[in-house]
């Protein structure tokens, strides 16, 4: 019998260089071969897809999900809150948040009978205004939907189904589509409010109608590039889910780009590239209102919703061949029923507010859905996380810095932006070099929330 020291391990043989090359030719290949079977089994997770744009190009940010990667920001704020450098009247009434891109600020707001774009340089003064069909004057008037900007373009949705590509430098109108008279929807009814996702070739947006689910345009032309089927409505016979009041994201996942919105009453999934529906999820709720930004969470996707099913983690499931769609599997729950202030998704928490019924603000583990820890005593609203703080901005006009602990909120400053009595500050916050943009109906304010030079 070999002694100990004249022995080898497989592990040692392995590693030695002259039986790698003379011995083991074979157990290389099958190792490699081995390790893409195991690759192709087990995908990388799901990642958002960021606009190429620098700044805040669309709704919620690059990818859409309410993160600002600064740092260097003011970790508390003084009495009153930070320094106002300027506010600009004239915006309109309007929900729709700002975005800023190209060095300019974009926002809509409804005048009279019109819903119109204007742009403002950083400092606040005026540059144009520019019309985009008629303005939302049933209940809850005001502008919708935010524009998205790409590569010198802006793009705009409004709440009658007018979409509308403008010169970002101009206002110039380029090309425009009535989605809804040409796929035969119907509006919904609060208005349509989509904030269109716009990537390198087309510009998408939820038709809902009898001719197609979802289609996408030729950024650049206008020209139809595809439109999927038509989405048959829950228990309804022939009839067809409309569209909702979803912000949509960009996804990939499993080698694809997966567009991730929904409909009137059901969350869908489809490739970017083809239109082809992936798969579907049941979401009825009392008022037929879907407005929540689908929240990538680890493998999967949170979506929620007030007077419905519970909140819920829907994990994305890598096809079974290259031909077969991505699947879904649904995973945990959550009583969170937030609405369009939607969430953000940070250090394995997800963090929110709850719609009336319950109230306050909310940190839920990530992994599980439970619920950690929460705020009482103020309304929901819209989250923005930036430098280790989550700016929440209450439909109430308060805004609050929260630093968010192992075991609690804790308020390290607020203000009150407006006195919005019929708890209608909707629009959400946007923070791009240390400033912080808000927006209350006809004003836009702009704060400076750098924090001391070191």
């Amino acid at each position: 019998m070999k002694g100990s020291g004249e022995r080898r391990s497989e592990v040692g043989r392995v590693c030695d260089p002259l039986y790698r090359r003379n011995c083991a030719p074979s157990f290389f290949v099958l190792a490699i071969a081995l390790a893409l079977s195991v690759s192709a089994a087990t995908p990388a997770p799901p990642q958002l897809i960021a606009s190429p744009e620098s700044g805040w190009p669309q709704f919620r940010g690059p990818r859409r999900d309410g993160v600002c990667d600064e740092r260097g920001l003011l970790q508390t704020w003084p009495e009153g809150g930070p320094k106002l450098l300027w506010s600009a009247k004239g915006a309109g009434r309007g929900f729709s948040s700002t975005i800023v891109a190209g060095g300019r600020i974009y926002v809509t707001g409804d005048f009279g009978e019109e819903t119109r774009i204007l742009a403002y340089a950083l400092d606040g003064q005026p540059l144009w205004s520019v019309r985009n069909g008629d303005a939302w004057l049933n209940q809850y008037p005001g502008a919708r939907a935010s524009v998205t900007f790409s590569a010198g373009w802006l793009y705009h949705f409004n709440a009658h189904g007018r979409l509308a590509c403008l010169d970002a430098a101009t206002g110039r109108e380029h090309w425009a589509v009535d989605v809804l008279k040409r796929f035969r929807g119907d509006n919904i009814t609060w208005g349509l409010s989509e904030c269109l996702i716009v990537d390198e070739r087309n510009v998408y947006v939820t038709a809902g109608g009898r001719d197609a689910l979802l289609v996408a345009f030729d950024k650049l032309t206008g020209e139809l590039r595809w439109q999927n089927a038509p989405l048959p409505a829950l228990g309804s016979g022939d009839a067809v889910d409309g569209p909702s009041y979803t912000p949509p994201v960009l996804v990939r996942f499993a080698g694809r780009r997966l567009y991730i919105g929904a409909a009137t009453t059901q969350l869908y999934c489809a490739d970017a590239d083809t239109g082809r529906l992936q798969w579907t999820r049941p979401r009825p709720t009392s008022y037929g209102v879907l407005a929540m930004t689908p929240a990538l969470v680890g493998d999967g996707v949170f979506f929620a919703a007030p007077y419905g099913p519970p909140g819920t983690l829907h994990r994305l499931v890598a096809p079974a061949s290259p031909d077969a769609p991505v699947g879904v599997a649904d995973a945990w729950t959550s009583p969170l029923d937030t609405l369009q202030g939607s969430v953000v998704v940070h250090g394995g928490r997800i963090y929110g507010s709850f719609y009336p019924r319950r109230g306050g603000w909310v940190a839920l583990d990530a992994a599980t859905g439970a619920e950690l820890y929460k705020l009482e005593g103020h309304v929901k609203g819209a989250p923005l996380w930036a430098d280790g703080r989550l700016y929440a901005l209450c439909e109430d006009g308060w805004l609050l810095l929260l630093e968010p602990t192992e075991k609690s909120f804790e308020i390290r400053g607020r203000f009150r932006l407006a006195p919005a009595r019929d708890n209608d500050a909707w629009a959400h916050p946007v923070i791009v070099v240390g400033r912080l943009y808000l927006r209350y109906h006809d004003t836009v304010f702009c704060y400076d929330i750098r924090g001391p030079l070191v």
